[in-house]
């Protein structure tokens, strides 16, 4: 592991006197990775049970859910690699009393248990935090620990060996543990039985991976096999895991794949640091930062940051966004609901460990560089990606950045339940950014629904959807394009245009269309965005409405003029809205209270054009755009 470059009582002078922390620092990036990592180790520490006589002494004690949780215990990491940085040792007591509490949870057979669930999975990430931490934590630790600790984390290693596979969970746990068996081949048993599941579990992650280099299996199994992609669990998890098990072992085409794939993704990088996973099969728990129930992708930048210095500028830009979502060092849903709803007002510790380990990772295994670093391809130019194999268009133009999705992954059996139905599609143009304003608009579920309970909150009321839609309720009930699961994209590009189309039918929770049809046509130029609707009315004409949520970032305002018109004003930027073409009724803020959502943790405020059903006809044609007024 790492060691500072200055002797404790210099750090000190340093870091906390004059704050001039990257003088023990090789890198800026490394300072503002130690500054949050420190921050959430600081909020960790106080969950901590420090009675000695308790049966739960060393655990981690979850505010939300009063419970220790096992999966808390990935802490010990971040713990050490503070240790390492600081010489505190607070931090190597609280590491290894964590460690030593999870040792008495652990199953017979190996396993840990994800309590309250049963989920056994997660045994992959406990084990990868301790195999890290031991290197250095073995110099610190009794005879009997020792033992203790090895024979733990080869019991653990060999119920992986038999239990872990595709088949078994899904796709990102088979990566993280390809990296986590071979962590513990290098770090402590150099056993080739843990060499040779790390390089299986690897190849069989990539053979889930598309000509697109995305890879699938995190929702719904069909026949047995998992399926749906997860731009958030690729990031924050699987190909970090993949590169770890590459770089301990030498497997240079898996680390190629990698690549690759992370030449692609960074183009989902906004500028102000989101990730949009908010496409994904299980973008139930998208936050902006990432996925809340995932690792974070500053390690997977900062494994290729010395190929190309952009992804280090990903990673930061990553970090401050996250930092919009920490609050008395604990991480939250997101930037503006922190824990609203939650039993205690306060989240579980879930997020907080898991980024702190990324930290600590990023820290340790990161190649980092010094001075000015690289853009980000959405900080410059003119440019459109299309994936045909997710159907997801992200793009560059002028001020504007956003992301078209059609994404049709279908849970067909309904093995899932609910909890992968209501992500967003049907050719919505999703997160859509603009320069010196912010996200304009942004996108949630259709539907608020627990996927997973200890992780989302309880929420009484009927939430409304995020995402930018067209609509209509009648007595057989729900319809909108972001149930379309039949949508395509067609996308035309030009020196002074982005122009995408989709179409398809306004469709029902069950992915049933209701006898209207749509579609959009975006054109995009340097400073005004433009959507054309076109409603088909087949087989019946109910009533129709276009909802524009707008995100309301700080010091936002949205103003109606006339009835054509509205003014959205921020600090540093004022957007007109206005209405060019159609038979609609504009309403500002109607039912506002409802216009939020705890994932992705923001606010909006409603623009809702309702459609005057034609008495004669079958078409109408609405059009709107969106301007930067200078």
């Amino acid at each position: 592991m790492k060691k500072p470059k200055l002797p404790i009582l210099l750090f000190v002078f340093f870091f906390f006197e004059i704050g001039n922390a990257q003088n023990i620092f090789d890198t800026n990036i490394e300072k503002e990775y130690f500054v949050t990592l420190k921050e959430l180790c600081e909020a960790l520490l106080k969950q901590q049970n420090l009675d000695k006589n308790s049966l739960e002494f060393g655990g981690l004690l979850d505010p939300e859910n009063d419970i220790y949780y096992t999966r808390a215990a990935e802490a010990l990491y971040p713990f050490t690699v503070m240790y390492q940085y600081t010489n505190d040792k607070k931090y190597l007591r609280a590491a290894i009393d964590l460690g030593n509490w999870l040792i008495t949870k652990q199953e017979k057979t190996g396993e840990w248990i994800e309590n309250p669930w049963e989920w056994t999975g997660t045994t992959a990430d406990q084990l990868l935090m301790m195999a890290a931490a031991y290197p250095e934590l073995k110099k610190h630790l009794s005879k009997e620990e020792k033992n203790n600790w090895e024979t733990s984390m080869r019991a653990a290693g060999m119920y992986l060996v038999e239990k872990m596979k595709p088949d078994f969970a899904s796709i990102n746990y088979v990566p993280t543990s390809s990296g986590t068996m071979a962590m513990l081949w290098k770090n402590v048993l150099q056993e080739d039985i843990f060499k040779e599941k790390a390089k299986k579990l690897a190849w069989q992650t990539i053979a889930k991976m598309d000509e697109d280099q995305f890879i699938h299996g995190e929702a719904a199994r069909t026949h047995g096999v998992k399926y749906g992609v997860d731009l958030s669990y690729q990031m924050d998890m699987s190909l970090w895991g993949l590169t770890l098990y590459a770089r301990f072992t030498g497997d240079k085409k898996v680390e190629d794949y990698v690549r690759k794939s992370l030449s692609k993704v960074i183009h989902f990088v906004y500028p102000n640091g989101i990730i949009n996973g908010s496409w994904g099969a299980r973008s139930y728990k998208w936050t902006g930062y990432g996925t809340k129930t995932a690792d974070g992708s500053q390690i997977l930048f900062s494994l290729f940051a010395n190929e190309n210095s952009a992804y280090q500028t990903a990673a930061f830009r990553n970090l401050e966004y996250l930092r919009t979502a920490i609050k008395d060092g604990l991480v939250g849903y997101g930037r503006d609901v922190w824990a609203f709803g939650s039993k205690t007002g306060k989240p579980n510790l879930y997020p907080t460990f898991a980024r702190a380990k990324n930290l600590a990772l990023a820290l340790e295994y990161g190649n980092h560089q010094n001075g000015e670093t690289k853009a980000i391809p959405a900080d410059q130019g003119d440019w459109v990606k299309y994936f045909p194999t997710i159907k997801v268009a992200t793009l560059r133009k002028g001020d504007w950045m956003a992301t078209v999705s059609s994404y049709d992954y279908h849970d067909y059996t309904g093995w899932g339940k609910d909890k992968y139905r209501h992500f967003p599609r049907g050719g919505a143009m999703l997160n859509l950014w603009l320069k010196d304003f912010g996200m304009l608009t942004t996108a949630s579920q259709t539907q608020y629904v627990r996927g997973e309970t200890i992780h989302m909150p309880p929420i009484e009321d009927s939430l409304r959807s995020l995402t930018p839609r067209i609509e209509f309720r009648n007595k057989t009930g729900y319809f909108t394009n972001l149930y379309d699961t039949k949508s395509h994209i067609f996308i035309d590009e030009r020196s002074d245009v982005i122009q995408i189309k989709t179409s398809g039918e306004l469709s029902d929770k069950e992915f049933l269309p209701g006898g209207v049809a749509y579609k959009y046509d975006y054109i995009i130029k340097d400073q005004s965005l433009t959507k054309k609707i076109t409603i088909r009315y087949h087989d019946r004409k109910p009533n129709v409405q276009i909802i524009e949520p707008i995100v309301l970032n700080e010091g936002v305002k949205v103003i109606q003029i006339d009835n054509k018109a509205v003014r959205i004003t921020s600090p540093n930027s004022n957007v007109l809205f206005k209405i060019n073409e159609g038979n609609v009724t504009l309403e500002v803020g109607k039912d506002k209270d409802k216009y939020w959502f705890p994932f992705p943790g923001l606010y909006t405020y409603p623009i809702v054009m309702k459609i005057t059903t034609p008495a004669e006809g079958f078409k109408e044609e609405i059009s709107f755009t969106y301007s930067v007024e200078k």
